[in-house]
């Protein structure tokens, strides 16, 4: 409780914080930043905990299915590089996922996802790398419900990730939607500008762009049998 107290108070990103992100991008090794974890901390981990405690509450007040836990929702600073060739240590961005309470929890859950990098931040919303079930049912819900989907289309939303080359076996080739079909990530991104990234409206940035993308989402938690 005293932890969650500490964090409550969130009040924006600094300058300092994304020219930490710089400086590590230059000095990405263990003799550069272990002296400067504490500093990492206090710019950029110790915000990103207090947006989402206050994610959380907003979650919560309005009823909306989303989890945002600052232990579980932010990614780690550092990289895997077990069977990676690229042996960088670090991440030159920091990340946090907000899934779906009902669903898996990890970065394949239906959710939001907020990328903070110096001149390339941005806001995503939807399903990534999801499962062959998880894929079977959401192109379902397209073939079943094609008025809901074509109401997706309809806000605009830029949808990004891998596709197939062919509609996929069980699905007719002239679908009107076959080249969605042929999707295996159901993903979209709106970017920031760093200066919206260091507003102290922030947060409020934020929240209306999920709003915006939440079409997407919405379908695709629905499409899985989730509630929404």
């Amino acid at each position: 409780m005293l932890r969650r107290i500490l964090i409550a108070q969130f009040n924006g990103f600094s300058r300092a914080g994304i020219q930490f992100l710089t400086d590590l991008a230059d000095h990405n090794n263990r003799d550069w930043f272990q002296p400067r974890k504490a500093e990492y901390e206090h710019l950029l981990k110790e915000p990103l905990e207090a947006l989402c405690v206050a994610l959380d509450e907003r979650f919560r007040a309005r009823k909306i299915p989303l989890r945002a836990d600052p232990a579980k929702s932010p990614f780690r600073i550092y990289r895997d590089v077990r069977f990676s060739k690229d042996k960088r240590p670090y991440k030159t961005n920091i990340g946090v996922h907000f899934p779906h309470r009902g669903g898996t929890k990890d970065a394949h859950a239906p959710g939001f996802y907020l990328h903070l990098e110096p001149g390339g931040s941005f806001a995503g919303a939807g399903l990534w790398h999801p499962d062959p079930a998880a894929l079977g049912k959401v192109r379902d819900a397209i073939v079943a419900r094609p008025h809901a989907w074509k109401a997706v289309l309809a806000s605009k939303l830029p949808l990004e990730g891998d596709a197939l080359r062919r509609p996929p076996r069980g699905y007719p080739p002239d679908h009107p939607f076959a080249d969605d079909l042929k999707r295996k990530d159901f993903i979209t991104a709106v970017p920031f500008t760093n200066a919206q990234v260091l507003s102290s409206r922030f947060l409020s940035v934020f929240i209306k762009t999920c709003r915006s993308m939440s079409p997407l989402l919405r379908f695709l938690t629905t499409a899985l049998g989730l509630p929404w």
